[in-house]
């Protein structure tokens, strides 16, 4: 059974970083998952991971599919994976128009089309091939890794509903879920191939003070869920009446409001929070509906890494 915690960890510098991988093994973690959107890059935190742990599983969820060109993004993926044979998940994702256009410059077109280029021409590099062709989103003239990794990775896609989900089951390994309940799970999962990998970003704040929790998650929430991708993906899921006021709220310019409109139960089910038996509770329940790796994602200033990585730890 696949456990895992994101990287980098707040308020450590990454080249203070190499004993805390060794004490995320020694807790009984598997995986190590980095993000990538305005912190650390996703590649570097793992290649750290790949050189000072080799008993951690790496993971990225997700590398924007814009962001890098594609002989760029191939190179790196398979750096990573000759790094650390075997132990490296790759996760390519859409990403979102803030992170793509209005902090990258690049227009964010078609993401659903770019995905799923990005994707096939992974498979093809990764695989050793010359690849010289005009795909619908870019065009690559005559490119081959000279590198290959002896264990290719296997590759997951971000995906929120219905299409991307089909993709990832007929063209990746599986997929990486996020901002989702654990009743949520099923629905996802019944849209994937059977043997699809699922991942999942959970977040978690581990206190037994229920109000504070719930107010970093309504922050949390209006913050991610008013994204277009978001909002429709929770639609979708069937909390237009739940999310409705929210999102009229923040369309109107109140955050404040936005936030008051966000239900306790709602909260509850989209942040993990409690003492922390009840937050590995909750993390099973994931997994009873079908996350093969949880990912957790912990908001926790102020507390002592050390003892919060040991509470949430598997038991």
């Amino acid at each position: 059974m696949r456990y895992g915690i994101t990287i980098p960890f707040d308020g450590v510098s990454l080249h203070e970083h190499r004993e805390w991988f060794s004490r995320v093994a020694d807790l009984g973690y598997t995986d190590v998952w980095s993000s990538e959107v305005d912190g650390a890059d996703g590649f570097t935190p793992l290649a750290l991971a790949a050189a000072w742990e080799s008993r951690l599983n790496l993971g990225l969820a997700v590398a924007p599919a814009f962001t890098r060109g594609p002989g760029l993004m191939a190179m790196t993926v398979a750096a990573l994976a000759e790094a650390a044979p075997g132990r490296f998940t790759m996760g390519l994702g859409a990403s979102s128009a803030p992170v793509v256009e209005r902090w990258n410059g690049i227009a964010y077109e078609r993401p659903y089309q770019r995905t799923r280029d990005v994707l096939r021409f992974l498979r093809r590099a990764l695989a050793g091939e010359k690849i010289d062709e005009a795909f619908e989103t870019f065009t690559v003239r005559g490119f081959k890794l000279s590198r290959l990794p002896s264990d290719p990775p296997a590759i997951l896609l971000g995906a929120l509903r219905p299409g991307m989900l089909h993709l990832a089951g007929r063209e990746a390994d599986g997929a990486i879920l996020n901002w989702l309940g654990a009743d949520d799970v099923a629905r996802c999962r019944a849209e994937l191939a059977e043997d699809s990998l699922v991942a999942a970003r959970l977040f978690v704040v581990p206190t037994a003070d229920a109000e504070f929790a719930r107010a970093v998650a309504r922050r949390m929430i209006s913050s991610y869920l008013t994204v277009p991708a978001y909002a429709a993906f929770h639609r979708w899921l069937g909390r237009d009446e739940d999310l409705g006021a929210m999102w009229e709220a923040w369309a109107q310019g109140d955050r404040k409001a936005a936030n008051a409109a966000i239900p306790d139960h709602v909260a509850d089910e989209l942040v993990i929070h409690g003492p922390y038996e009840a937050c590995r509770e909750h993390v099973a329940r994931y997994q009873a509906a079908g996350v093969d790796v949880p990912t957790l994602a912990v908001i926790a200033p102020g507390a002592d890494l050390g003892e919060v990585l040991e509470g949430l730890a598997p038991r």
